[in-house]
């Protein structure tokens, strides 16, 4: 059922914006959930994901690796984790890209935009918390 007469429900028109993205909003489709302690302490569910935050692998062949983010290569839609390599047959190493969504961000790169946005979406959330509940009788 579609909601929103502004939005095209087609499945042709969501793939060309979504691989057409440009970087800036690919970094918001790049986003990956929060640790169930740092959601708990900030009151948000999931942040774009940045250079130096430590996560852990959720999904996939490398599940259950921690790392540091070396690397966030949007164009690609992957994100680089140190000591998360393979060998190519050269001999030489080559980091393996994770996609974001496979992702849990366990301690984040605090900086003052940062901060800011996590104050930002906590606000937000804690509004749609109240409304539900208004409506609850």
């Amino acid at each position: 059922m579609k909601y929103s007469d502004t939005v095209s429900s087609s499945r042709r028109k969501s793939r060309k914006a979504h691989f057409g993205a440009h970087s800036e909003a690919r970094r918001k489709l790049m986003s990956a959930n929060l640790s169930k302690e740092l959601q708990a302490r900030h009151g948000v569910r999931s942040m774009p994901i940045r250079q130096d935050d430590e996560v852990i692998i959720t999904r996939g062949v490398y599940k259950t690796r921690e790392g540091k983010v070396t690397a966030v290569y949007r164009k690609k839609w992957v994100v680089h984790v140190e000591r998360i390599t393979r060998e190519k047959a050269n001999g030489a190493t080559v980091p393996v890209g994770i996609p974001a969504s496979s992702l849990t961000i366990t301690k984040l790169k605090m900086d003052k935009d940062r901060k800011n946005a996590l104050e930002r979406k906590s606000k937000n959330s804690d509004k749609k918390e109240d409304a539900t509940m208004s409506n609850v009788d």
